[in-house]
């Protein structure tokens, strides 16, 4: 089986995976540079980015996502025999790595990701800082020519903040690619369900107001 892996010490370990054939096979054309910036990952991370700075999987910020539940999703039943087959201590491991192995659209997981204040507009007044924002993709997929930003979320239906969460991370990924963010979709998931929706820079709209009501 084609997979590289790699572990960083970003604040804790993060085992990065790359499946490389579904990656020749899926990034093909216009999504080369997603392939070029996975094999860089596995490569020369910029480890310095992850140690200072906003997190990702901390952001708390309102956004209009509008996400759509989908009962009965693939990656739901994926999560399910992920789970299932106890080859991890967590939860997290087991789905990302069962995915990988055994979904044919799963590029990799873990894939670290992030975004310098001069790369967004209104990173300073959401952030109020000079470090870069960073964290971790749980899954990443192509279908049907799109690129999908999985997080899984064990009781993904109770989460309040993980929308903002995979939209920053899409935000990221299409700053750090140059793809286009209208070629991305985001989602979270669990057993059960899953949340998707088409990410956009107005979807910050809401975060962006309050914060600046706050200074």
């Amino acid at each position: 089986m084609s997979i590289r892996h790699t572990a960083f010490k970003h604040g804790w370990f993060y085992h990065y995976r790359l499946h490389t054939a579904k990656t020749s096979e899926l990034c093909r054309k216009d999504l080369t540079p997603l392939s070029t910036f996975l094999d860089k990952m596995m490569e020369s991370c910029p480890d310095h980015y992850f140690t200072e700075g906003p997190r990702s999987s901390s952001l708390k910020f309102d956004v209009d996502t509008k996400h759509i539940p989908v009962d009965g999703h693939e990656v739901c039943r994926l999560a399910e025999l992920g789970v299932g087959s106890g080859r991890y201590k967590t939860a997290h491991s087991n789905v990302e790595v069962y995915m990988l192995e055994n979904d044919c659209h799963t590029l990799a997981v873990e894939l670290p990701i992030w975004l310098m204040p001069h790369e967004l507009d209104v990173y300073r007044s959401l952030f109020d800082c000079e470090e870069p924002l960073s964290g971790h993709i749980d899954v990443l997929r192509v279908e049907d020519g799109n690129v999908w930003i999985w997080d899984y979320k064990p009781n993904a239906e109770k989460e309040k903040y993980a929308n903002c969460q995979v939209l920053f991370y899409a935000i990221m990924l299409s700053t750090r690619t140059g793809i286009p963010l209208d070629r991305f979709r985001c989602g979270y998931f669990d057993e059960k369900a899953a949340f998707m929706f088409k990410p956009s820079l107005d979807q910050l709209a809401p975060c962006c107001t309050v914060s600046t009501e706050q200074q």
